[in-house]
């Protein structure tokens, strides 16, 4: 169908992961079947329908050959804007972004930083973030930037909590990622334009797995969490309604098996009933600041050192025994737990409470405990 020296390696690349409904799942399985990018332009469209069974209009003439022409202006454009165009089997595709399922077989960025680091967190909440929500992220982020000098902040530039954690960030020090809902011909919103610019500027990166010829569609701002959630080891829900995005990014994380944390609030605060259900649910730990959050991840700061466990503390015999076995397994599942200790959960659940708020204890996502 194509005339093969026309086009760069770039362009079959960028034109193959255009298609509709391309992730690196689908990419993987159609190549299997054709061989190489080059190979699926080159065919005709009766020749792939007999070869993948396919019956989409992504094998269409017509349809293919659109997606080269649109590829070859992408080229020009990434190329004219210092823009990176990385492909899935590049060694520079993030190795987070790559466990997900439905990960964009073709990310574009702006800046660099490393997105390989050993902390990297995800702050996303409600458009309408209030002073408390504000102040968290600032506070948090400011804590953890103390403690972990390769931390990476992830979050999706919109307003309230996202780009109050993109600034904590910057102010802060700390590499930030901004990951948009379109492409990187235009910044959206539009009032975060000077953010963006310094995200950059700070060594941080803008990402988007949209060219600069998409329509900005609905759709577009829940399938950009995704990448919000993948691309990091936690994510952290500050502020939110009972319904929204960051519900939806929460979802994804546990389905990339990624750690939910959220912030909680007074019962009967809009933005709050969000996070208290997740976290009343079990779907999520309940955060009140760094510690919480290091604790959980059992990640080690540079700063800081953690707090050792007092083994004289005022501990009842009934807390010392809770405590004992869960040092023994490192962490712990509250069946098991309850089982191990021949106590009723109901039981159980009032020594937990009372441990952690003595902070000898940490809980994790999952019903599961461990010892600070």
């Amino acid at each position: 169908m194509s005339e093969s020296g026309r086009y760069t390696t770039l362009t079959y690349r960028i034109a193959f992961a255009n298609l509709q409904g391309m992730g690196v799942d689908l990419a993987r399985k159609l190549l299997d079947v054709v061989g190489s990018e080059q190979r699926f332009f080159d065919m005709n469209e009766k020749e792939l329908r007999m070869l993948t069974r396919g019956r989409s209009k992504i094998y269409r003439d017509d349809y293919r050959r659109d997606c080269l022409q649109r590829a070859v202006a992408e080229e020009a454009f990434v190329q004219e804007h210092g823009i990176s165009a990385t492909y899935y089997t590049d060694d520079a595709y993030p190795r987070r972004l790559l466990e997900a399922p439905d990960a964009p077989a073709l990310i574009y960025t702006l800046g660099k930083c490393n997105l390989e680091s050993p902390h990297v967190i995800s702050v996303v909440g409600t458009r309408h973030a209030t002073q408390y929500g504000t102040r968290f992220c600032d506070t948090l982020i400011g804590e953890l930037a103390q403690r972990l000098p390769d931390l990476v902040v992830v979050s999706g530039l919109a307003y309230g909590i996202d780009i109050a954690a993109h600034r904590a960030a910057l102010k802060h020090g700390v590499t930030t990622v901004a990951v948009l809902p379109r492409g990187l011909n235009r910044i959206y919103p539009a009032m975060h334009r000077p953010d963006a610019i310094a995200i950059v500027k700070g060594g941080g990166m803008l990402l988007t797995d949209y060219t600069s010829q998409d329509m900005v569609q609905k759709s577009n701002f829940l399938a950009r969490n995704r990448i919000v959630a993948a691309l990091s080891d936690c994510t952290v829900i500050v502020e939110s309604a009972g319904s929204g995005g960051a519900l939806v990014t929460a979802s994804l994380a546990m389905s990339y098996n990624r750690d939910v944390m959220a912030v909680p609030g007074r019962c009967g605060d809009e933005f709050s009933t969000g996070c208290n259900k997740l976290i009343s649910t079990n779907k999520a730990a309940l955060i009140t600041g760094a510690d919480d959050l290091m604790a959980a991840m059992r990640w080690e700061g540079a700063g800081r050192d953690p707090k050792p466990l007092d083994l004289f503390s005022d501990l009842t015999d009934e807390e010392q025994a809770v405590v004992d076995v869960i040092r023994q397994h490192g962490e712990i599942h509250l069946n098991t737990l309850a089982d191990t200790l021949r106590l009723p959960v109901y039981k159980l659940m009032s020594t937990l409470v009372e441990l952690d708020c003595k902070n000898v204890i940490a809980t994790l996502p999952g019903c599961r405990y461990t010892v600070i």
